[in-house]
């Protein structure tokens, strides 16, 4: 049924239905179109933008603030599935709250302390080998530091005095 053939008296309701169907929709694939181009910060005041915009629309029906209150939620839970789309480009990190300071701008320098630091951490970055032995013969007791001290110990009383 095309607008043309619907019934004059249920043109608002049908108008209302086709609202409340698309604008989610709609506010849906236009936050997620804005974070893929624009990123999570213009995500973030386009947040602040709509929610203001519902707390200052004046409303003349006798639901109004509960109204307001379901389009909050549908902003902020829009949002929030946007926000976690793996779509949407994550902003960069600003470089002035992780630069140490006093360290270096000068790309040169910079390559080689990491170099350095490669060089440094090299045996620790290699896998450990896996190497088994063959030795014939039966397993030796393995003891502790505290019973080869004793062992000796007895020895030594078991000698005879030169």
């Amino acid at each position: 049924m095309s607008l043309h053939t619907l019934h004059p008296e249920r043109v608002d309701e049908t108008r209302m239905q086709a609202y409340s169907t698309f604008g989610p929709l709609l506010v849906h694939a236009l936050a997620q179109k804005l974070a893929r181009c624009q990123g999570i910060r213009e995500l973030d005041k386009l947040e602040q933008s709509l929610l203001r915009l519902i707390e200052e629309t004046d409303v003349a029906a006798p639901q109004a603030e509960a109204m307001k209150e379901f389009a909050v939620e549908l902003v902020v839970s829009t949002l929030r599935n946007v926000r976690e789309h793996p779509d949407a480009k994550h902003d960069l990190e600003e470089i002035d709250e992780r630069r140490t300071e006093g360290r270096s701008e000068n790309p040169d320098t910079l390559e080689e302390q990491l170099q350095s630091g490669l060089e440094d951490s090299f045996p620790a970055s290699d896998p450990p080998a896996v190497v088994s032995t063959a030795i014939t013969g039966g397993a030796k007791e393995i003891v502790g530091t505290d019973e080869v001290l004793r062992r000796k110990k007895e020895a030594r009383r078991r000698q005879p005095a030169s």
